[in-house]
């Protein structure tokens, strides 16, 4: 039996909630939570003698806290929150719409949950001639260079063992909800050395979530002049990171971009570039 527009419809919509709930681990609200890890001498003891034996000790999520990425998950694949992960799925379903022509990117990219959101909306779609872009130096963060980038000074985030996710996992996360074909392509090392090269002609969909000023910033400048006009511009960390919103202000200030700026939660914005434009 052949489904007719709007079943069809309904389905893809109904796949994409899904998908986007199982990411962010939202079915099971507050039930996720995050490995309680300790600081004290003391407390480290009592961790180590209950790893030891297989054992953790968890920190459930408050109610809501997946909702705007509020958390860092234990299981979930993605850390982004429901409603940056709504809108990136608005903003893929909205270049598709329009015909804007590109790939899609996300620097910077943990477990993997948010471009596994752009490929599931593709295959949802029936999109067979985009692919999406993984980039990550799937080794955590760089140290900070306060020579060259004087804004990283004293940022802590290379010392988060919990944001070192190898491209093997992520691979595998892929895997995990079919997603993994030759519509997705890695981009593995630190931005500097893989995303000047990278080949991308056009991006439609362009994802930052570098939290430094340093990785923001050579994203944008190796990026963001092969962003389509009416292509989104979506920066994860604009209201969490003090150093990637410096990032994203120097670099629009720099180069008179004047597009206004859509706030999606506590952190996450967005902007479409020069939007009128694609549309005249």
């Amino acid at each position: 039996m052949e489904l007719t527009h709007t079943e069809s419809t309904d389905l893809e919509g109904r796949y994409l909630d899904l998908l986007r709930e199982t990411l962010t681990f939202s079915l099971w609200e507050g039930r996720d939570g995050r490995i309680w890890r300790p600081h004290r001498a003391a407390h480290r003891v009592l961790f180590r003698l209950l790893e030891a034996r297989g054992l953790e000790l968890i920190r459930y999520s408050a109610v809501g806290a997946r909702d705007v990425g509020g958390d860092w998950p234990r299981l979930a694949h993605t850390m982004t929150g429901s409603r940056r992960l709504k809108q990136l799925q608005e903003a893929v379903e909205q270049v598709l719409v329009d015909d804007i022509p590109g790939d899609l990117i996300e620097t910077g990219v943990w477990r993997g949950g948010s471009a596994i959101m752009m490929r599931g909306v593709l295959a949802a779609h029936g999109v067979p001639d985009r692919t999406v872009w993984v980039a990550d130096s799937f080794a955590g963060l760089p140290a900070p260079d306060p020579t060259r980038w004087p804004d990283d000074a004293g940022d802590p985030h290379h010392k988060w063992s919990e944001l070192v996710v190898s491209e093997t996992e992520v691979r595998e996360n892929f895997r995990r909800y079919g997603l993994l074909d030759d519509q997705v392509r890695f981009l593995p090392g630190w931005f500097r050395d893989t995303l000047p090269t990278a080949p991308i002609e056009r991006l439609a969909v362009l994802r930052l979530d570098g939290d430094m000023y340093e990785s923001t910033s050579e994203a944008l400048e190796a990026l963001y002049p092969r962003l389509s006009d009416g292509g989104f511009c979506i920066i994860d960390d604009y209201g969490a990171v003090e150093g990637c919103r410096r990032a994203v202000e120097d670099y629009r200030n720099a180069h008179q971009i004047d597009d206004p700026m859509i706030k999606i939660d506590w952190t996450g914005v967005y902007w479409r570039k020069n939007a009128g434009d694609s549309r005249r």
